[in-house]
């Protein structure tokens, strides 16, 4: 068994300190399989100096030359021939570009590994039969966006008796349909199956705040449970707290916020952050986080704002060992109430992009060249 299957079968998804050293021969493994495989990547790692065999040390790995999620937007890299990726996927493009992915079955395999080992820790796996509610896309055989896909998979965490979608295909594309999941919220509060959402923050909000004004006000049946993620996108102007967003889920659905998962992700790091009881993004063993400073993009002491470097081996047919994103964040070390010794990891929004793009500028040029 490969090291990287090892780490993703581990029982415990938040014991970091036990699984340093897997987590390193994990890397070390993965970044050789990139180098020897993607010649894109070996270009990229020769121009900085770095091979796979100067991974020697836990603390090597912040040495890992990391590729801007901006890249993958404008360039296309994988380490194994077209044959081999069994789905093909694509970020949500929301700002004009969007980065194409494709995985191999060993990359999935692991992520189905981890949703379950995570799914049962975060009591979200259940034999019970429910209704989900989706804000986000219905299934189309032409959208690859990689959200549609987790959220449906998500649906398989219990029984779906039914799914409904906020984002529905027509003849002329997706279109919005609010009033659509506004009816099934009050059809399935009558019930007494258990009612699971899934999706944009933002579409949950609209349509919440929509019937709070309409006056509708619901119970839905117990065993219900709203999970979110995706962020808030092109409609971070009508952002809310998450205290006040909770508030308003209590108010309109019956829903405490003790019943409220959010999750974090990119499909460029496809670990999942699940946040605990306290709303905390733990850092699962499957991926480690890197703050870096904005300047000088030298990583810096916990507790401190930078940017957010994302680390994990869980793919192979990807070069998307240590990838840069555009959040600003801060890892913490605090201890939490939930009792979760993992450091937890606090996303404050996003940065300007021009340091990035000089980033992914850079790495374009490293491509160009003889």
């Amino acid at each position: 068994m490969t090291y990287m299957n090892k780490l993703f079968r581990y029982k415990s998804p938040y014991a970091l300190e036990e699984t340093n050293e897997l987590f390193l021969k994990s890397m070390q493994e993965n970044c050789k399989f990139q180098y020897e495989n993607c010649e894109d990547y070996k270009r990229i790692l020769d121009s900085k100096g770095f091979r796979p065999e100067d991974l020697k040390e836990y603390d090597d790995l912040a040495k890992i030359p990391f590729i801007p999620t901006l890249y993958f937007k404008q360039h296309t890299m994988f380490s194994m021939p077209p044959r081999k990726l069994l789905v093909k996927a694509t970020s949500s493009g929301t700002s004009g570009r969007k980065s194409q992915m494709g995985f191999n079955f060993g990359s999935l395999y692991r992520a189905l590994r981890m949703a379950l080992t995570v799914g049962k820790y975060h009591q979200l796996l259940s034999w019970k039969p429910s209704h989900y509610l989706i804000f986000g896309y219905e299934p189309n055989k032409n959208n690859k966006i990689v959200f549609s896909k987790t959220a449906y998979a998500f649906t398989y965490m219990a029984p779906a008796l039914s799914r409904s979608y906020a984002l529905r295909y027509t003849k002329d594309g997706y279109k919005l349909d609010l009033d659509h999941l506004k009816e099934k919220f009050v059809q399935y509060s009558k019930s007494k199956a258990p009612v699971r959402t899934i999706g944009f923050p933002a579409y949950t909000y609209f349509l919440l705040k929509q019937m709070k004004e309409e006056g509708i006000k619901i119970q839905l049946p117990k065993g219900s449970v709203m999970t979110i993620g995706g962020g808030w996108k092109q409609f971070y102007a009508e952002q809310i707290s998450k205290e006040d967003f909770y508030a308003l889920v209590e108010e309109v659905l019956g829903i405490d916020d003790k019943h409220i998962v959010e999750f974090f992700g990119a499909v460029e790091h496809m670990v999942l952050y699940t946040d605990c009881r306290n709303h905390h993004f733990h850092v699962p063993i499957y991926g480690r986080v890197i703050i870096r400073d904005v300047d000088t993009l030298e990583p810096v002491e916990n507790g401190q704002i930078g940017l957010v470097n994302l680390l994990t081996p869980i793919v192979d047919s990807v070069p998307l060992l240590s990838v840069m994103t555009d959040d600003l964040g801060i890892l913490h070390n605090e201890k939490c109430p939930c009792g979760v010794e993992s450091p937890w990891l606090e996303i404050l929004g996003r940065v300007g992009i021009k340091d990035i793009v000089t980033c992914a500028a850079g790495a374009s040029e490293l491509l160009k060249e003889d």
